[in-house]
């Protein structure tokens, strides 16, 4: 009697990640002509994230473009899908893509906010 084949069905995979997450961010960031990108590295400063990014937008459109083509470069890359706050109103956009945190702002809330400037502070170490 001949063996019976086993099943051999595969289930396509997500494509395995083949540059870093920052790279990939900060290259979409400049395709997308974003402007003022600034990386902070916040290994250490935080456990949210590895790197922390602001970027501007020149306009509410210019903000949510910038962030729906991170998203498909994220994708296409192979990465899941991020966590993303802020499209509706695309004043200031936050993407979540776990190793790193992006913020994408219209310039005059990036002004206000100034976030960039809290997190390249350099942190004294706990006395305790």
């Amino acid at each position: 009697m001949a063996a019976l084949p086993e099943n051999t069905v595969s289930t396509p995979e997500a494509p395995a990640p083949q540059r870093s997450l920052i790279d990939v961010i900060l290259n979409c960031l400049d395709d997308a002509k974003a402007e003022d990108i600034v990386a902070v590295d916040i290994t250490g400063k935080s456990s949210l994230a590895d790197h922390m990014v602001v970027a501007s937008g020149r306009s509410q459109r210019h903000v949510g473009a910038v962030a729906d083509q991170m998203l498909k470069a994220l994708r296409d890359a192979g990465y899941d899908k991020p966590r993303i706050e802020g499209l509706p109103h695309c004043d200031w956009v936050l993407v979540d893509a776990g190793d790193v945190i992006v913020h994408v702002f219209r310039p005059e809330v990036r002004e206000f906010y100034n976030i960039e400037k809290m997190w390249q502070a350099d942190f004294a170490a706990d006395a305790h």
